[in-house]
């Protein structure tokens, strides 16, 4: 062997090598995007279940509305992480069988205090989609590359679990989604 071939042998490492390394950087950059993605996900989700749960408490809505809304609410903040969906799903069911129809809505508006909850609720309903959204988006980007051969060949994704979406319902009620400007 000469020694031109053996530094070809090198650089043919060292460029295979340098490869794996950046595939394995953008592979734990898309799982801190997941991370990041999850914990807004999850603050977006608190969110909605806290204002959900003051506006049963507040005195505005009809008793029984209330009692679905707040045991909905309730569960959703309780819910263990394999019951989290669910609960989640529950809720936006709550929520769209309560505020249904825009009578309701306009009836906890016109209570003392009423429009700025309403509001509240409406942009914490509007939020939980879009933050489902980015979530799912960085898991699917994360599950395509760790398909790839490369990835498990070389196990470049260590031991982080595999990504798992997000799935609930998430449909807002409409009459608080029609709300402009919130």
């Amino acid at each position: 062997m000469t020694v031109s071939l053996i530094i070809w042998i090198v650089l043919a490492f060292v460029a295979v090598g340098l490869y794996l390394s950046w595939t394995a950087g953008r592979l734990d950059r898309l799982h801190a995007r997941i991370d990041a993605a999850r914990a807004a996900l999850d603050a977006q989700l608190l969110r909605r279940a806290s204002v959900a749960q003051e506006l049963a408490t507040s005195g505005v809505l009809d008793p029984a509305a209330s009692i679905v809304l707040y045991e909905a609410a309730h569960a959703a903040r309780q819910s263990e992480e394999e019951h989290r969906e669910v609960a989640e799903s529950e809720l936006s069911q709550a929520l769209r069988a309560v505020f249904g129809e825009t009578a309701q809505v306009g009836a906890v508006r016109s209570a003392p205090g009423g429009e700025e909850a309403a509001d509240e609720l409406a942009a914490a309903v509007r939020r939980v989609p879009m933050a489902r959204r980015f979530h799912n988006d960085a898991v699917r980007a994360a599950r395509a590359l760790r398909t790839h051969r490369k990835v498990r060949w070389f196990r470049l994704a260590g031991h982080a679990p595999f990504p798992l979406a997000f799935e609930m319902d998430d449909e807002p009620p409409v009459a608080l989604a029609d709300r402009p400007g919130t």
